[in-house]
């Protein structure tokens, strides 16, 4: 029995880059997120169009992944909860969206999925990195985000790229 474990584990292990392996964002996407304090997102629906709500926010790259923390009542919070995972994220600034234009659009694009992301240890690496990256504002907004998250008025969101 040890045996069988012992080779099901080997051939466990030899797929797990394969298996555990997600898209990872283009070198030249990835540099713009680093240098970036915006990025440009919006929600798609289910037949693949992008929702009427377009937003810049502030975001944090991690592990090739985009983090944001966003109202619990926000269209890409509810979005992701009803299952409308899929998302487009465009990086840059780009102005308000109301009043912007499509210049957004020849910006770096990532398509990718998002989730809801509940692990504390997750959330305090992320929220650090943001405090290190939006110093000026923190003060205000990095309690706001924490307390926030804490008491359910406010999730943090997970984007990873597509294949």
């Amino acid at each position: 029995m040890q045996r069988r474990r012992f080779v099901q584990g080997a051939a466990l292990l030899a797929l797990a880059p394969v298996l555990g392996a997600h898209a990872s964002v283009p070198e030249a996407t990835l540099a713009k997120l680093k240098e970036s304090s915006l990025v440009y997102l919006t929600p798609l629906r289910s037949n693949g169009a992008e929702s009427r709500c377009h937003s810049e926010i502030w975001f944090q790259e991690h592990d090739g992944d985009i983090y944001l923390v966003t109202s619990s009542d926000a269209w890409r919070a509810r979005a992701i909860k009803s299952g409308l995972t899929r998302a487009r994220i465009w990086v840059g600034e780009f102005g308000q969206w109301q009043e912007g234009t499509d210049t957004f659009r020849s910006a770096p694009m990532i398509e990718a999925s998002g989730s809801v992301v509940t692990d504390a240890a997750v959330q305090d690496t992320v929220l650090g990195l943001m405090g290190e990256k939006y110093r000026s504002g923190w003060l205000v907004w990095g309690p706001r985000f924490r307390n926030g998250i804490n008491e359910g008025t406010r999730v943090m969101l997970k984007y990873s790229a597509n294949a």
